[in-house]
């Protein structure tokens, strides 16, 4: 697969710019709980720190736990070069990959809280990807493909049709649960009972936890753009950044208006997303 300078600067791009979209929405969440908040750019100062601290491992863990964080940012870049340049499905197995990894690696650590949070993101998996390719087969029916540029094209020729909007409604649902937001998960806690990515990754430290919160960041910033550039393919570059900032706005909205929900309420909620999906295929 080859990539011209274009496709190379906007990946380049969306990796600079995850950790900025992260802040925008804990800022945005906190102005709509009166509270101050973190800085917009304290994500950018949060992975500095980390990279200038010293990693302590455990000596029970093998070479997945060094190696997972590097998986896991790697599936998530390349997954980026699909979303610019190639093909629907690659991208989201290789964003599988490398939570398939990470999943390893907290059970790796040998802690409780690993093997906890590992096995809900696991069942969170198994429920969201089938979610997410129904949502995405709405668009990919119509264009005959799974391609990204022919399934953009298809929803810039098209105008606005039932089926679009409920399958836009079944991925926002999807994109809620897939980068761990309220009501799905809490990206903000440690409490035991609540945590699913936060309990993965509390073995790691340093330069390794700066990977693994880059990748989270880029992951999410992936899943906005694919929204916008699927449901919402209207306008040039300046218009995309407006869209996913309204998108990320929408997300705090989300947050801020809804409480997380217990485990065991996810499939009910995945399976609505499933569900409006199916109406979207029939309205079609």
């Amino acid at each position: 697969m080859e990539m011209n300078l274009t496709e190379t600067s906007n990946v380049i791009v969306a990796i600079a710019s995850a950790p900025l979209l992260n802040g925008l929405i804990k800022a945005a969440k906190a102005r709509l709980q009166n509270r101050r908040g973190p800085r917009l750019l304290q994500g950018y100062f949060d992975i500095r720190k980390w990279l200038h601290k010293d990693a302590v491992v455990s000596p029970t863990t093998s070479w997945i736990f060094a190696a997972a964080p590097y998986v896991y940012l790697a599936a998530t870049v390349a997954a980026t070069v699909q979303l610019f340049a190639m093909d629907f499905i690659v991208m989201i197995y290789l964003l599988a990959s490398g939570r398939f990894f990470l999943v390893l690696a907290s059970l790796d650590a040998g802690s409780a809280f690993g093997g906890m949070g590992g096995a809900r993101e696991m069942f969170i998996a198994a429920l969201v990807e089938p979610a997410l390719l129904l949502a995405a087969a709405t668009l990919a029916l119509p264009a005959q493909s799974t391609q990204m540029a022919l399934l953009t094209a298809t929803a810039e020729s098209g105008s606005i049709q039932l089926s679009q909007l409920l399958a836009a409604i079944a991925f926002y649902l999807v994109l809620v649960a897939e980068t761990g937001r309220i009501p799905v998960d809490n990206p903000d806690t440690h409490l035991e009972l609540t945590m699913i990515h936060e309990g993965m990754i509390l073995e790691y430290s340093g330069h390794r936890l700066a990977l693994i919160h880059l990748a989270a960041a880029l992951k999410q910033l992936l899943f906005i753009v694919l929204f916008c550039q699927l449901f919402l393919p209207w306008g040039d570059a300046a218009w995309l950044a407006v869209k996913v900032m309204l998108v990320a706005l929408l997300l705090a909205l989300t947050e801020t208006s809804t409480n997380k929900m217990r485990l065991f309420k996810v499939p009910e909620f995945l399976m609505l997303s499933g569900l409006i999906s199916l109406l979207a295929l029939l309205a079609q």
